[in-house]
């Protein structure tokens, strides 16, 4: 095993953050119920409120439309299960009788698993196509959304090879034909600015360990006026939105991370872009026949997806955590899963070459030194697992 240790694999969660650490140890004295109404749990319930000031400022939001979750997924399926609900709520209005769902192929997970369970309870899902970068066909979702539309869900970055959508202009659109807005950014918030205003979004998730908070909480937000059904049922929490006793700790630390983070974007943007485009030309430089994947501009500063032809990706994988590097061959959530990358195979990435991809995604305290340790170390690797290999390496 290699001395060095570099994490490169932020796109599936991030290290607390030094203050982040300091804040909740310092609120581990704060172990009132937030819903109590004596002293402890008014102190308790402030430090929530103010975690929530600082979520809504993150995002351009007003406190009161921040609700806190245990993460994205839930944050997903809550927006899902709304939308279940108020097909056929009286109260619905213009949207009773809407029964379709835009979404796209490259969602995460617990946005395609949602997606397809509405599927099979009657309604109408279309997963929208995209290119070789993987934006939106926009024609296509053109054709598709109309007076029947009631949600369109559709990720603001992705978390496999960095693409941005277009999310103001997709929204317009939606919002023009009447139908709900709903984007997933959780791996967005915190690398690029993000306002919901300007984006004009219905709801938007996101999560506390994408942006060097604690796992276990996130975060969902609701435009004033906007219906929400609770997921989880019980206790008068949020409004009587979502149920359970507060998680003050991970919320607290989840207010700090956020405090930090919007104060941290830009710069973010600029300093670990550097680094990202450094590692892409040095692996292009010393790797002969690799693929970048990913849209060339519109895509996340900290995300390289590269496809190495001739090279298996848990080999590449296994082989670079030997000399301390420790990237991704994808999604977290599909880690063990034998299956190629659906996000690799929707831009065209044929199942070879998706098996052999690695995503390196960058954060705070990656160094040049690190960076460069990696174009030395990695090529290699390429090298000698090609040699080994019964796959010729086609060309890219």
């Amino acid at each position: 095993m290699a001395d060095k240790s570099i994490y490169v694999d932020y796109n599936a969660t991030t290290p607390l953050k030094a203050e982040v650490k300091a804040a909740m140890i310092e609120d581990l004295e704060i172990f009132g119920n937030a819903s109590s109404m004596h002293a402890s749990g008014r102190l308790a319930h402030g430090r929530v409120e103010e975690a929530r000031s600082a979520v809504a400022k993150l995002l351009g939001a007003k406190a009161a439309e921040v609700i806190f979750t245990s993460g994205g997924s839930e944050s997903n399926n809550t927006v899902f299960q709304t939308m279940r609900a108020a097909a056929s709520a009286p109260e619905g209005g213009a949207k009773t009788g809407r029964t379709e769902i835009i979404t796209t192929a490259l969602e995460h997970p617990c946005v395609l698993n949602s997606a397809s369970y509405l599927k099979s309870l009657g309604f109408t899902v279309h997963f929208l196509p995209v290119d070789e970068y993987g934006k939106v066909k926009m024609d296509v979702y053109r054709s598709l959304v109309g007076e029947k539309t009631l949600l369109v869900s559709v990720m603001m970055a992705n978390n496999e090879i960095g693409t941005i959508q277009d999310i103001g202009e997709i929204a317009a659109i939606a919002k023009k034909a009447g139908a709900y807005m709903h984007t997933d950014a959780v791996q967005a918030v915190g690398k690029i600015p993000v306002d919901v205003e300007k984006l004009g979004v219905d709801y938007l998730t996101m999560s506390a360990h994408k942006i060097y908070g604690p796992k276990g909480v996130g975060a969902l937000y609701v435009r004033t006026g906007c219906p929400l059904y609770p997921l989880i049922h019980g206790g008068h929490q949020e409004d009587g939105l979502r149920a359970g006793t507060y998680n003050n700790i991970g919320i607290l630390g989840f207010g700090k991370a956020a405090e930090l983070a919007a104060g941290e974007v830009e710069s973010y943007g600029r300093s670990i872009a550097v680094l990202r485009d450094r590692l892409r030309e040095g692996l292009l430089a010393g790797v002969p026949n690799i693929k970048i994947n990913g849209h060339p501009q519109d895509i996340l500063p900290n995300t390289l997806n590269v496809s190495f032809p001739g090279a298996e990706g848990e080999s590449i994988l296994l082989s670079m955590d030997i000399q301390g590097i420790e990237a991704s061959t994808g999604s977290a959530c599909a880690s063990g899963s034998l299956e190629p990358s659906h996000v690799l195979l929707a831009i065209g990435v044929g199942p070879e070459l998706a098996h052999g991809s690695i995503r390196f995604s960058l954060g705070w305290g990656i160094t040049e030194a690190d960076i460069d340790y990696i174009i030395e170390t990695v090529p290699p690797i390429i090298e000698r697992l090609r040699s080994m290999s019964t796959l010729s390496p086609q060309r890219v």
